[in-house]
This record gives structure tokens, sequence and C-alpha cells, in this order.
């Protein structure tokens, strides 16, 4: 694995974690599905958007948005 897929992985481990922070009813496997699943999703594993170089908190606003909204602003 190379330095930008490891960022990345870690990335969405983190938003897991901040979803489960925000939700302790989740389980780890439900948390990382709503990863998986969602736009940000998208936007972490993409190179050009750098989303994985960003703070967790920071990416987490987007997915948090997402989540309520249903999309992205």
């Amino acid at each position: 694995m190379n330095e930008k897929t490891e960022m990345m992985a870690d990335m969405i481990k983190k938003l897991a974690c901040l979803l489960i922070e925000q939700n302790d009813k989740l389980t780890l496997e439900q948390a990382l599905a709503t990863v998986f699943n969602s736009e940000i999703y998208g936007k972490v594993m993409n190179e050009r958007t750098s989303f994985y170089t960003q703070s967790p908190r920071y990416v987490f606003s987007f997915l948090d948005e997402e989540l309520k909204k249903g999309k992205l602003g």
C-alpha cells in the first residue's frame, strides 16, 4: 500500500469513528457502510480532491451535512 492509499484508508476509518462518536448505537460495520455509501467516500478516494489530506473533522462536516440533507451542499 502506498502512502496516499494509507492516508485514504485512515481517513475512512476516522470518519467511521466520528460517526460512532456522534451516534453510539452504530456498530463499526454500520458506520463503515455509511461512509462507503456516501458521496464523501468518492471524494476522499479521489486524489485530485485531496480530501484525504484534510483534517478528519473538516471532512466529517461534509459527511454530516450529506447525511442530514441527503446530498452535498
